[in-house]
């Protein structure tokens, strides 16, 4: 099969990798958007917090980004997964699962994180509906109800001042050890909020709305609301492959204009950034697509001078 011949391949098709392709579909760019269509919020009802699409459903979303970017005939989907990558700046090789094989001058990495199995009984059925993970995008939802907080340690007393804003009926679960110093505690009772270690038994809901948490011993707190700390994993081992810098969680370490450690290879979203949200994301791929532009039309420049 002949090698598809591209500007920029885009790993990923969620914000970060929908902005970006937008940006360089306008720029004339040849681009290709590879993405197995298994985003992390396809559990959440809505997406908060995008202007012009508060309230959107996540899936309504990317069909109209989609639509506004195939506009851009320069620009293709590709409904598959990048399973290797070799060479260098200016010559990249893909290959997907289907077998196709593009060659690229760049390539961004808009792969997003991904959630590990929840261990947590009744946890899944909630999620997306009354459990969450980020009060910025479902906080005003849930906003003066009585909730339950599973977090523990250094984290958790960052998360506890944060979702007072939204509620002061709040009780924390840490399901297991807290992890907490003894001023981490006091401080936690000067502000009258409830800590229970006890490892969590059961998550109770009504077609995924929470109505109670159950602990292993005995103890009952109801709540209309959940919110947690999830633990992630990047979306795809392939920045890593290939010699990207990596930090502990997982993260691709970039600049202040995606770059990675790679020359030529450039990373935004989730998998580069800890904002997590829709719209952070949207925009770190526009930011890096114009500097992914700007480095391609200076090595043309410079080709041609």
């Amino acid at each position: 099969m002949e090698k598809q011949q591209l500007d920029v391949a885009i790993i990923g098709g969620e914000p970060a990798g929908l902005n970006a392709a937008l940006v360089l579909g306008r720029a004339r760019k040849q681009v290709a958007v590879i993405d197995e269509g298994r985003p992390r919020n396809a559990v959440t009802r809505e997406a908060h917090g995008f202007l012009t699409r508060d309230g959107i459903r996540p899936a309504e979303f990317r069909r109209i980004a989609k639509e506004e970017i195939i506009a851009y005939p320069n620009v293709s989907f590709v409904a598959d997964t990048a399973v290797s990558i070799a060479g260098v700046d200016g010559q990249f090789q893909i290959v997907t699962a289907e077998g196709i094989t593009f060659e690229t001058k760049k390539l961004l990495f808009a792969v997003g994180m991904k959630d590990r199995p929840l261990d947590i009984p009744g946890l899944v059925e909630a999620y997306g509906k009354s459990a969450f993970v980020c009060p910025y995008c479902d906080g005003w939802e849930l906003r003066d109800e009585s909730l339950v907080v599973i977090n523990k340690g250094e984290e958790l007393l960052h998360f506890a001042p944060i979702i007072s804003g939204w509620t002061d009926r709040f009780t924390i679960c840490t399901n297991g050890p807290d992890e907490l110093t003894e001023d981490q505690r006091e401080e936690l009772r000067r502000h009258q909020v409830p800590v229970y270690d006890s490892p969590i038994r059961s998550i109770n809901s009504n077609d995924g709305i929470v109505h109670q948490v159950v602990l292993q011993d005995g103890t009952i707190i109801p709540c209309r609301g959940i919110f947690f700390k999830p633990e992630l994993i990047p979306g795809s081992d392939l920045p890593q492959s290939i010699g990207c810098d990596i930090t502990e969680a997982g993260m691709v370490v970039v600049d202040d204009f995606g770059k990675t450690s790679v020359p030529g290879v450039y990373s935004a979203g989730d998998v580069a950034s800890k904002m997590y949200q829709a719209i952070a994301a949207a925009s770190m791929g526009a930011l890096t697509a114009a500097a992914m532009n700007n480095e391609l039309n200076m090595e043309a420049w410079k080709r041609n001078g």
